[in-house]
């Protein structure tokens, strides 16, 4: 399938990747179905339209019938989860990473800091608690406000250019159809980047908070250096193990770059709050 919307059977494929569910069996008029709800009903999909677009996809390779049911293939599937991300923003990978790594470098900022100062327990759990919560609210504002804005300038983008595709279609009836189904669709898509944005927007500030807060109770629990040992050794195996491979395999990227770039950026990071901490 081309990645270029040309045509309404283009459109009608868009809407039935993003239909499916990862190893779901579908008949036809669930299909046509769902279709209609992407539409809110305001635009009717013929059978005869629907038929044509189903069956150029099981030409492609990106779907199979078997019993009047329809199946996404591995190529149809891996496509489904493209157009997903492309237009429903359902791969939480920038959040995630920004979580760990805020939540990371907070944490072990405010363990170091608590170890250097010799705080009491009750204050530097209390610093913790302050600091990591507010880095997590932080992070929870800029990804709900500033990458719902972002979101959706792409969205934008992405339609005008659908558009100007579409336009090109010889048949004014058919073009005039693709151009309201596509307007019709990208209202809806609207809503659906909300709710993509408020759960990535959990994501991060979960991640941050976990991230930061793990790290130094095990720092308070223990007597010292073991506390700050363990501490040492969760945020070691935090970035290792979940941010390095989370991100060299989201961003395809080999290891051993995500590795260096992320110990450079953790270390300067912890330097300067240690400077400016220190300083103030």
């Amino acid at each position: 399938m081309s990645f270029e919307v040309q045509e309404l059977p283009d459109v009608i494929r868009v809407i039935v990747l993003l239909s499916f569910r990862k190893e779901a069996k579908l008949p036809k008029s669930l299909l046509k179905k769902k279709l209609e709800d992407y539409l809110a009903g305001k635009i009717a999909i013929e059978m005869d339209e629907m038929d044509e677009a189903l069956r150029e996809m099981v030409f492609e390779g990106l779907l199979i019938e078997q019993d009047g049911n329809f199946e996404l293939t591995a190529e149809g599937n891996r496509l489904s989860k493209e157009w997903r991300s492309l237009l429903i923003k359902r791969e939480p990978v920038l959040e995630f990473v920004a979580g760990l790594t805020d939540g990371t470098i907070t944490g072990l900022v405010v363990v170091l800091s608590a170890f250097l100062a010799s705080l009491p327990t009750q204050m530097a759990l209390f610093a913790a608690v302050l600091t990591v919560t507010a880095a997590a609210v932080s992070n929870f504002s800029s990804f709900m406000l500033g990458g719902k804005t972002e979101d959706v300038a792409d969205l934008l983008v992405l339609k005008a250019l659908m558009d100007y595709s579409l336009r090109d279609i010889p048949d004014k009836e058919e073009r005039i159809k693709s151009l309201r189904i596509i307007k019709h669709l990208f209202s809806i898509l609207g809503s659906e980047i909300t709710k993509s944005n408020l759960l990535a927007a959990l994501v991060c500030s979960a991640t941050t908070f976990l991230a930061g807060i793990i790290p130094t109770v095990a720092f308070l629990t223990l007597p010292q250096p073991f506390g700050l040992i363990l501490a040492i050794v969760i945020v070691g195996v935090t970035i290792s193990v979940f941010l390095v491979h989370y991100r060299a395999r989201k961003m395809r990227v080999p290891w051993k770059i995500s590795l260096l770039e992320t110990l450079i950026i953790v270390a300067v990071a912890i330097i300067a709050s240690l400077i400016i901490s220190g300083s103030s």
